[in-house]
């Protein structure tokens, strides 16, 4: 048996567990702000994936497939949350922090948890995952307009939230 090749059914699942799982909860815990929700998001993958090998033997899991489920899982916790919201702790304190890149990456996530649910889901999907607001719609179970409609008030929400940028000293006249 070839490691290029993928085992079908649920010894495939099996087979590519110990390499995916890392993956897979790379995935996720980079989009919620709850660890404790990434565990379970990432469970609630690999239940899923069990359960779509069984019914479908012929399917062959690899880490790309169950990232996609994990998309679909995410999504679903994300609509759970909408109708139940949780409150999302401040972002831990790192100290100074020297790269503006970082400290802007620090912001916006520390901005999209201050989002409702659904507009943290479609921004995320949109803006970090990189898809067409196509598959947007069809992972949050929305018509494309009502998702572009989403979008743009979502975009509103997160320019509302984001905080003011601090003046920065230009060197020229400025105190050091």
């Amino acid at each position: 048996m070839s490691s290029d090749q993928p085992v079908a059914g649920p010894e495939g699942l099996l087979a590519v567990y110990d390499q995916a799982l890392p993956a897979v909860y790379g995935f996720v815990v980079r989009r919620c702000a709850d660890r404790r929700i990434a565990e379970d998001v990432t469970s609630e993958t690999f239940l899923a994936a069990m359960d779509s090998v069984r019914r479908r033997r012929d399917t062959r899991p690899t880490t790309p497939w169950l990232i996609g489920i994990a998309r679909h899982k995410l999504a679903d916790h994300w609509r759970r949350a909408q109708r139940t919201p949780e409150p999302v702790d401040d972002l831990p304190d790192h100290g100074d922090d020297p790269w503006d890149a970082e400290l802007d990456r620090m912001v916006a996530h520390h901005t999209l948890g201050q989002l409702t649910p659904i507009h943290r889901s479609v921004l995320t999907l949109r803006y970090v995952d990189d898809l067409p607001v196509g598959e947007c719609a069809e992972i949050l179970g929305r018509t494309v307009g009502a998702t572009e409609a989403l979008l743009t008030r979502a975009k509103r929400a997160f320019r509302e939230a984001y905080p003011e940028p601090q003046p920065q000293s230009s060197g020229r006249g400025g105190h050091a």
